[in-house]
């Protein structure tokens, strides 16, 4: 790899190679050349090269003429409360989520408190890409500034969105993995103040990690052991940076990134019908939800910048994403494994119910999730022939091609942080899943074969 990935909200790449320490600083400087004076936050998630890309960061913010607030290891959620907490003009996280320990990478924030829309990142990235980094003199040179404390205001307002007295009285036992990344500091503070028993695992960040670190049924198959044999209520499981969480049930099953928005979901529905956004590439529990609480439903491209947009077009209660990622305004638009686990406590103490029939109530589909190598300049052609593969499914084009058919559905779009292309698909049953993406991978072979 010569040049990172790069997408609407940062980039990422390997260490050494597409990721040096000047990319970091002319990212980075690139990004605070857009903002007005003043404070920018810098958070990173554990991992060990996060102290070297921390510093070339705050190098390319310092040129800049901005003051850095060096939080140090926070939560990619938590990042997004500080720059509020502080009033800073932006922020940084230095994260490269689930990817392995090769990898890391740059997320930006708004003043908001939120990942940068799309057309703030395509300013960023021409200002890089031109070099159009107008470096302060001396006199203009920013300070560092130190931050104690960085998990108290994140921790409150998870706190008031939950039943803190019920979820103490139930006493659940709960195994924590935080994959030795950045979830661990809140976490842990969380669960005590829910009057939880806690069993933690990868607790310290320092992105040593023990298994793979994306929260998938192959990858946490040895934690789905230990949550049944500590005899834990759940087990959640978060990426490095904390903005993603998995669910394991009390027998130790792996329930999975899909249904942790959809468990949120449809306990913040019962009490507050209203409107909800996922992303396109999203189970269709989500859509089930609202339909069945009275709420409204709509859809956005992928990525937590274009689900966030649609969040504040619409007013909505509550979003996310399905790779484990709900969004509670209440809180903050950013992803928020804290915000997943507060809300799946409540709703199991609310209704005296264990978490696997909790899921067991929800509607029920399968999810079939592959992965095409295609180069660049095949994509258009391939998917223009997934859409006429299926002339009658009802076709979308709001993010690559989206097929839908009553109660199972196919999207087939290129990654935004990978050079693949992803095809995914729900139906009833795997086996239609299954077939839904191999027809579609089929029709993007015949299409890249042919002149």
């Amino acid at each position: 790899m010569s040049e990172p990935i790069i997408s609407v909200s940062g980039l990422r790449g390997v260490v050494g190679e597409s990721l040096t320490p000047l990319v970091a600083t002319r990212f980075a400087a690139a990004f605070a050349a857009g903002l007005l004076k003043g404070k920018i936050v810098v958070t990173r998630d554990g991992r060990s090269s996060g102290d070297m890309v921390a510093a070339a960061v705050t190098a390319g913010i310092l040129a800049s003429g901005h003051d850095v607030v060096d939080c140090g290891i926070a939560a990619t959620p938590t990042t997004g409360v500080l720059v509020r907490e502080h009033h800073a003009v932006g922020g940084v996280q230095i994260s490269a989520s689930h990817n392995p320990p090769q990898y890391n990478g740059l997320k930006l924030f708004s003043s908001e408190g939120r990942v940068i829309p799309a057309l703030a990142g395509e300013t960023v990235l021409a200002r890089y890409r031109n070099c159009e980094l107008p470096w302060t003199t001396v006199d203009g040179i920013g300070h560092i500034l130190p931050c104690a404390d960085t998990t108290s205001a994140h921790l409150v307002k998870v706190l008031a969105r939950v039943d803190i007295a019920r979820i103490r009285a139930a006493k659940f036992r709960v195994l924590l993995d935080s994959a030795h990344g950045a979830g661990s500091i809140l976490g842990r503070k969380l669960l005590d103040e829910l009057g939880c028993q806690v069993t933690l695992l990868g607790g310290t960040p320092d992105g040593q990690f023990e298994h793979p670190p994306e929260p998938t049924a192959e990858n946490l198959a040895g934690v789905c052991e230990q949550v049944k044999a500590a005899g834990c209520a759940i087990g959640f499981c978060q990426d490095p940076d904390a903005d993603r969480l998995a669910i394991i049930d009390e027998h130790g099953r792996y329930i999975g990134e899909e249904y942790t928005l959809a468990l949120c979901l449809d306990h913040v529905l019962r009490r507050n019908p209203g409107v909800v956004v996922t992303n396109c590439a999203t189970s269709r529990m989500s859509e089930d939800l609202a339909e069945l609480h009275g709420g409204a439903f709509h859809r956005a491209a992928v990525g937590e910048a274009n689900v966030v947009d649609q969040m504040i077009a619409w007013s909505a209660i509550f979003g996310g994403e399905g790779n484990g990622g709900p969004i509670d305004p209440k809180v903050g638009y950013v992803r928020d494994s804290f915000v997943g686990m507060a809300l799946i406590l409540d709703a199991m103490a609310a209704r005296a119910m264990p978490i696997s029939a909790l899921a067991a109530e929800l509607p029920r589909y399968a999810i079939q999730k592959d992965k095409v190598t295609l180069e660049r300049d095949q994509i258009a052609g391939a998917l223009k022939a997934v859409a006429e593969h299926f002339p009658e499914a009802s076709v979308s084009r709001l993010d690559g091609v989206r097929c839908d058919w009553p109660k199972k559905w196919l999207i087939v779009r290129a990654s935004n942080t990978e050079p693949i292309v992803r095809v995914i698909a729900e139906a009833p049953t795997a086996a239609e899943a299954q077939a839904l993406c191999q027809a579609a991978a089929t029709a993007m072979s015949v299409a890249s074969a042919t002149p």
